[in-house]
């Protein structure tokens, strides 16, 4: 059997004795390894599969980590894991004491940032260009950066900072849309010149001779300059890039590794800013990931040989049910619009996108804008429900105070992947929206079920309710035993009572099935223990602290920040009213949250009810021990 090259490589440095034959059979190994290996495990595929001749390209040409290549958003950095020593743990990717699915300098030295959300790898990569020059240090840092990133605004806001830098390479990778037109033979000529020293030798010689030559030679430097300006614009239709200060290269064919590697080269040799364009196809070299490449983006272990469940679609869960309900509300009210920022099929809003095109808003990679948008729709009397992920609503908090909050503009806040979320870890976890929310005082509401879910979204979207509000929900479908437990119309009730008892566990959302759990065991032990359901969240009624006053011992547990979560807001309530109880928050407490399931999750925070059972018995004990 035939030895595999990918075998050995463990570092960057491996790549640089391969021959031009032996780099295709490379790229042809990754493709493999990645399809076997990801069928297996989930992650991310079509997005793996278009990057792999630009990464062994890269690797080939620069010397990391004295040079930083900085991914945005990371779903395309599995060839540089395999490349920087990480082949052997892949089995393990997204998993409890595995790698990541995104880079993570934690993980390794070529790593050069952490990298979940988009449109933040221009403005690191300036960053560190310019510490780079303040420092007096050698290297290039390269962004590299998908063409769904562009809807975002921190890549404009970062090239219109680049400054000059001359140790700065932006590639874009484009695997969907055109951002500049291939005109042909003669762009392609261009190109070539372009990267090739004799150009840039020849633009350096004329432009010296000019500046030697008296009174003639400026004027004349600045008409060629013109001249060359105006054959650009006609070649290339838009000089946005140039523009702003960048040295333009492509169209470039992102997966021939020779011409990538020849065009990185000559970069490399050049000041820069440089600015480089290359074309590749998402999910090239599986033809199921080629045809429906949306669909393989992220995908759980699938057989190969089918089709996958995608991740961002499930046959049924929160996202798909509020999508469907959400359409039906559209129907019946026209001033209803929906607005996501790039997360169409993954908010569900593909269903109201279909039924209701003139008022469904996909505003790209842009949650800021997404946020600002709707309380203008509101400010005219329209309804506009934002749709986001918890983890990305983060990036338009202070759009949410000042132009909807402020005003209180009449908008609803559908928040998708709230709670825990499993696998991608620590950059996509929704912790955090129900803490910054309450914290300005925005109602917000937690349905445990579909039931629940379909009864108060009908609630909030009603004329009777207004001003900002919230609902959120967690990722996948709900939980079997939540869903035996009917909608009571109820902001909050109780899930289970004990008569006599004194101690109260309360919780919201997936919490409560391991709420319910402890106090089965607790229960058992005669500690009896009642349940309290929370759907809304924040504000408190009057009458929820007065019930929740009346225990001695009471738990509140969330998948949510402990530092301003709800938990924190409750005991501040409770104390307000004179309680002198024991007060157990059970939260969490590190933003650093591990890639794994969410039972996993649980454990490592605490919030599986085996460690709430022991917070109960500790708070037990050692209120024994204090009589």
């Amino acid at each position: 059997m035939e030895s595999l090259l990918l075998d050995k490589i463990d570092q960057p440095s491996d790549l640089k004795k391969l021959n031009a034959q032996q780099v295709e059979k490379l790229c042809a190994e990754i493709r493999h390894f990645m399809l076997e290996n990801i069928s297996k495990t989930g992650g991310h595929l079509a997005s793996n599969l278009g990057t792999v001749e630009l990464t062994v390209a890269l690797h080939r040409v620069l010397e990391t980590p004295k040079d930083k290549i900085v991914f945005d958003v990371g779903h395309q950095c599995y060839t540089h894991k395999l490349l920087t020593g990480r082949r052997k743990q892949f089995d393990h990717l997204r998993q409890l004491d595995g790698i990541s699915g995104f880079p993570n300098p934690h993980e390794s030295v070529h790593d050069a940032f952490i990298a979940g959300h988009g449109n933040t790898a221009l403005s690191l990569a300036i960053g560190m260009a310019w510490a780079k020059k303040i420092k007096h240090e050698p290297g290039l840092v390269v962004a590299v950066i998908g063409d769904g990133a562009f809807t975002g605004g921190m890549v404009y806001e970062g090239m219109n900072n680049i400054g000059g830098l001359d140790n700065l390479l932006v590639i874009l990778n484009d695997n969907k849309m055109s951002i500049s037109k291939n005109v042909g033979a003669l762009a392609r000529y261009l190109t070539h010149l372009r990267t090739t020293t004799a150009y840039y030798d020849a633009k350096d010689n004329v432009r010296s001779f000019l500046d030697g030559v008296p009174l003639i030679g400026t004027p004349m430097k600045k008409s060629l300059i013109g001249a060359k300006t105006l054959v650009r614009r006609a070649m290339y239709h838009s000089t946005m890039f140039e523009d702003m200060g960048f040295e333009y290269i492509g169209p470039v064919d992102g997966h021939n590794v020779e011409e990538l590697e020849r065009t990185l080269r000559s970069i490399y040799q050049r000041p820069g800013p440089h600015f480089l364009y290359i074309v590749t196809k998402k999910g090239k070299g599986y033809q199921p990931a080629e045809m429906n490449p949306g669909n393989y983006h992220g995908v759980s272990a699938f057989d190969p040989d089918g089709m996958p469940d995608p991740e961002v679609a499930p046959k049924e869960s929160f996202s798909t049910v509020f999508g469907k309900l959400l359409v039906q509300e559209g129907t019946q009210n026209p001033k209803l619009c929906a607005i996501t920022a790039a997360m169409k099929y993954g908010t569900g809003l593909q269903f109201f996108a279909h039924r209701h095109p003139q008022r469904f808003f996909d505003v790209g990679m842009a949650e800021q804008h997404a946020v600002t948008f709707a309380a203008g729709l509101a400010s005219q009397g329209m309804l506009p429900v934002v749709c986001i992920y918890s983890t990305f609503l983060q990036r338009s908090y202070d759009q949410i105070i000042h132009d909807v909050n402020l005003l209180k503009e009449n908008v609803v806040f559908a928040i998708d992947r709230a709670g825990f979320v499993p696998a991608d870890g620590e950059t996509h976890q929704g912790i955090y929206d129900a803490a910054f929310l309450s914290q300005i005082g925005i109602p917000v509401y937690a349905p445990s079920n579909y039931e629940e879910l379909q009864y108060w979204l009908h609630y909030l979207l009603q004329d009777t309710v207004s001003g900002p509000r919230a609902i959120r929900y967690p990722r996948g479908g709900e939980s079997a035993k939540l869903a035996q437990y009917p909608c009571t119309k109820r902001e909050y009730d109780f899930l289970y009572e004990t008569p006599g008892a004194e101690i109260l566990l309360v919780s919201y959302a997936d919490e409560l099935e391991d709420i319910l759990e402890a106090a089965n065991q607790l229960n058992a032990a005669s500690q009896n223990a009642d349940v309290l359901r929370l759907v809304k969240l924040y504000p408190f009624t009057d009458k929820l602290i007065d019930t929740v006053s009346k225990y001695k011992i009471v738990l509140f547990a969330e998948e949510c920040v402990a530092a301003g979560g709800i938990g924190e807001h409750l005991a501040y309530a409770l104390q307000q009213k004179g309680w002198n109880g024991r007060f157990l928050h059970c939260a969490v407490h590190t933003a650093c949250l591990p890639h794994a399931t969410v039972p996993q999750i649980k454990q490592c925070t605490g919030l599986d009810a085996a460690d709430l059972v022991q917070a109960v018995r500790s708070a037990l004990t050692k209120g024994e021990n204090e009589l």
